[in-house]
């Protein structure tokens, strides 16, 4: 327990530092360029951060941007598990499904999104850029994680004709669910940077995005940079919370056994 909160407080402080060394870097950059088009003062970034975090507008876009994150990560992962399922019970569709997934980690995302608000709208488009963007990488993820299943136990259940089912849900699911949880916070992370990028490509109205289009288009310097930091401390903590998910996994397995 000591050790625990020793290596803790080391990486409070190793955060807290990093922090400083950025706003420091800000400072410094913000001095030698002077020229707020380019760089705006930490004092002008911080009333419009207040600003936004006062405004109706802000809390209205904020919330289709992480529902929409969400809903797009929740489809991912649906569509991730299914594919590793059909992956892990059968190599001949792994095989199958194979370059679909490499297509999809290759496409460029810019034309995938000229040719979306062609098909679609500035709302749908983004959602399904995020997909396309997060479903190959959690499929990876959890065929990586099926490969580190012991093969010794994956052939005594052969062995004694245990259904690919019952193998599923049986062995492969308990096995892989700490390594796939373990990674959610980050897939969720990416999954706001993807979708608030996509976002202000198409120009999506009420959301994040949009806000920081709009704001490029009329020269809002500190409020562009306010809405930036709060797409990084939005992808922190969805980081940080869904990183919880590894910890009550694990407990659930404990209380299983």
């Amino acid at each position: 327990m000591k050790k625990f909160f020793t290596e803790r407080k080391l990486n409070i402080i190793f955060s807290v530092t990093a922090v400083l060394i950025m706003w420091l870097v800000w400072i410094i950059a913000y001095y030698s360029i002077k020229n707020d088009y380019i760089v705006p003062s930490f004092s002008d970034t911080m009333v419009s951060l207040w600003n936004c975090l006062c405004s109706g507008e802000f809390w209205t876009a904020f919330a289709f941007t992480l529902l929409r994150t969400l809903g797009a990560f929740a489809l991912s992962f649906a569509l991730a598990a299914v594919f590793a399922a059909l992956s892990a019970v059968s190599k001949s569709a792994s095989a199958l499904i194979k370059p679909v997934m490499v297509f999809f980690r290759t496409v460029p995302t810019l034309a995938i999104i000229l040719i979306l608000l062609i098909w679609t709208s500035a709302k749908v488009a983004p959602i399904i850029v995020t997909v396309l963007v997060l479903f190959p990488m959690i499929y990876s993820q959890m065929t990586a994680a099926t490969e580190n299943v012991d093969g010794e136990l994956i052939q005594m259940a052969k062995m004694y004709g245990v259904s690919k089912e019952e193998r599923l849900f049986k062995i492969y699911l308990p096995q892989i669910s700490p390594d796939v949880f373990s990674q959610t916070g980050a897939n969720v992370s990416l999954g706001i940077k993807v979708m608030i990028s996509a976002e202000v490509l198409a120009n999506t109205y009420k959301s994040l995005g949009g806000m920081m289009q709009s704001a490029r288009s009329f020269l809002e310097i500190p409020r562009l940079a306010a809405l930036t930091l709060i797409a990084v401390l939005l992808g922190l903590v969805a980081d940080i919370a869904f990183s919880q998910l590894k910890r009550i996994n694990s407990k659930w397995r404990e209380g299983a056994k």
